[in-house]
């Protein structure tokens, strides 16, 4: 394994188990112009989530064109599996090891958000923006993706010296981590260190995210002729106000800061009524709830759940006939904390500091394809690539962040950050 090289003292070569090499041969630099030109390429493709086949087909041709064997490259289908249905699944290559070590796994996703559909990007001193103001970047994810991708062409193209390798490019994680939640996991091989490159600068590794609980209420009242008989009507619109009001009024909607737990709730959609004369019959409203503890989590469900049911009581007409609520929930993801001595982490962090940053670890409030693979048995740590503002038309990208994110992640790819001087920040 590279990691047990050791460095001669004149500081030109290391000698390791497969004789003297050169430094440069073991600490390999990426092309950095080539992945800014993957970069553009990658963000002009369009690519929202469930559509992202133009993505990542323009992956494989490029990973073909640098010499990957078609046998390398694998699909699985979670788009069959998954309840958006969509065009493609996740895009999965393997390489056997030139060198003896535990498979890593580098992974991205590859959708952005529908805002991002038809982005121009431009290069403006050391970032990159949009070029329509009404338009967001798509940074978030295609920094990550092209991150990974760059590290693929280099190990590829160059024939660079490597431990067992898996690369992965999610689809359908701006929809609830669907790529990640569905995942086949015998096409990855069982790695052992995993590292998901996403949001934020790059000197960030993200070792735990919050969960997330998802509810949609549908409250179903009684119509009537708004201007005629009013008192004959249910309002389901009337008893979705009160709940809603209630909520915000006692701090259990937004940020929720209480003395068992902390965490934030959003009503973010309603849909209801056809006409203005008419006594709403029926509301839907569909809501969140985020915690990092899950008993937190569960009691904030519980007590949105309990203001509707009781706001839907009161509201009645004449005859005693009240609103009545339909309830459905599901978790989207749930929330992990990874151990200080996981060993993806140290080796995130060796390969920070190898190139001369001072590494963050950090917690992160939205949900991640890292929450799903941590929760199904692979330990994933999430690494920035220079990301600012995602979803929305403020997004840009910070270049040199996401130059060194290329150096990390090719660091990780080759095993080599272990290998690397300590250079001054």
């Amino acid at each position: 394994m590279p990691g047990r090289a050791s460095k001669k003292s004149s500081g030109s070569t290391i000698s390791s188990s497969r004789g003297v090499l050169s430094k440069d041969a073991l600490l390999p630099e990426p092309d950095l112009k080539q992945a800014e030109t993957l970069l553009m390429q990658m963000l002009a493709l369009p690519g929202r989530s469930g559509q992202e086949r133009p993505v990542l087909e323009f992956i494989v041709r490029k990973l073909r064109a640098a010499g990957l064997p078609k046998s390398a490259i694998l699909w699985d289908p979670v788009h069959q599996r998954s309840p958006l249905g969509g065009q493609v699944g996740n895009l999965v290559v393997r390489l056997p090891g030139t060198v003896r070590g535990a498979r890593r796994l580098l992974m991205a996703h590859v959708d952005t958000v529908p805002l991002c559909v038809g982005a121009r990007p431009v290069r403006r001193g050391d970032f990159i923006v949009p070029a329509d103001s009404t338009r967001g970047l798509g940074a978030d994810n295609r920094a990550g993706a092209t991150v990974i991708l760059s590290a693929a062409l280099e190990v590829v193209g160059r024939g660079l010296e490597h431990p067992p390798l898996v690369f992965l490019w999610t689809v359908q994680e701006e929809v609830g981590l669907l790529g990640a939640r569905f995942a086949k996991l015998s096409l990855l091989g069982k790695p052992k260190l995993a590292f998901n490159f996403d949001g934020g600068p790059s000197h960030k590794i993200t070792i735990g995210a919050t969960g997330s609980q998802r509810m949609r209420i549908r409250i179903v009242g009684q119509a009537a002729h708004a201007g005629v008989s009013p008192q004959e009507g249910v309002s389901a619109i009337a008893a979705a106000g009160l709940a809603i009001a209630w909520l915000q009024q006692e701090g259990w909607h937004g940020l929720v800061e209480k003395p068992d737990g902390r965490g934030t709730a959003n009503i973010g959609i309603i849909h209801g009524g056809e006409a203005t004369n008419v006594v709403t019959p029926e509301v839907e409203v569909q809501a969140e709830a985020r915690s990092h503890d899950l008993v937190f989590r569960r009691k904030i469900v519980q007590t949105i759940r309990e203001a509707f049911e009781r706001s839907a009581a009161q509201v009645q007409n004449i005859r005693g006939q009240q609103a009545r609520i339909h309830w459905e929930e599901q978790s989207d993801y749930e929330a992990f904390r990874l151990a200080e001595d996981q060993p993806c982490v140290l080796a995130a962090e060796a390969a920070i500091r190898s190139v001369g940053a001072t590494p963050e670890r950090s917690l992160s409030n939205g949900g991640l394809d890292a929450n799903w693979m941590t929760h199904r048995g692979i330990p994933t740590v999430t690494l920035g690539c220079g990301q600012v503002n995602p979803h929305t038309c403020q997004e840009y990208l910070v270049l040199p962040e996401f130059w060194q994110a290329c150096r990390v992640a090719l660091r990780l790819a080759t095993g080599t950050e272990s290998l690397c001087p300590i250079l001054p920040s």
